[in-house]
């Protein structure tokens, strides 16, 4: 991984800086750091996540592996803002992460249905 494009990511949720000169890259020049830029998308109230949610609803099928694993993990919270300012934005991703919303929409946990990703997926599938 590139040491420079580890030393762009923002420092902080307010590093709105940062996160525009990363989207200035785009893709596939962030490819690498994808994992780390999905963590910055972490709350859909952070300045940096509103300023890389739409870099990252664009780039679809290279980021959907790194959606599975956040869908199939355990931080709810995490979930919610990732389908709500990235999934939700991306056909190709709704299209290819049907299993997951489907399993959400169908089956979700008791943490799942308190955070409203029931609704939320059933809503996504919905949309074509």
């Amino acid at each position: 991984m590139s040491l420079e494009l580890l030393r762009m990511l923002p420092r902080d949720k307010h590093d709105v800086q940062r996160a525009e000169a990363l989207v200035l890259l785009g893709y596939p020049a962030v490819e690498p750091i994808l994992p780390q830029l999905l963590q910055w998308a972490q709350d859909g109230n952070w300045p940096v996540a509103r300023v890389l949610a739409p870099l990252l609803a664009a780039i679809g099928l290279p980021l959907v592996p790194h959606v599975r694993l956040i869908l199939n993990g355990n931080d709810d919270t995490w979930k919610y803002f990732l389908l709500q300012t990235v999934v939700a934005e991306s056909v190709e991703m709704k299209r290819l992460l049907h299993p997951e919303l489907e399993r959400l929409a169908r089956c979700p946990t008791a943490s799942e249905a308190a955070e409203e990703l029931d609704s939320m997926a059933s809503t996504m599938l919905a949309i074509p």
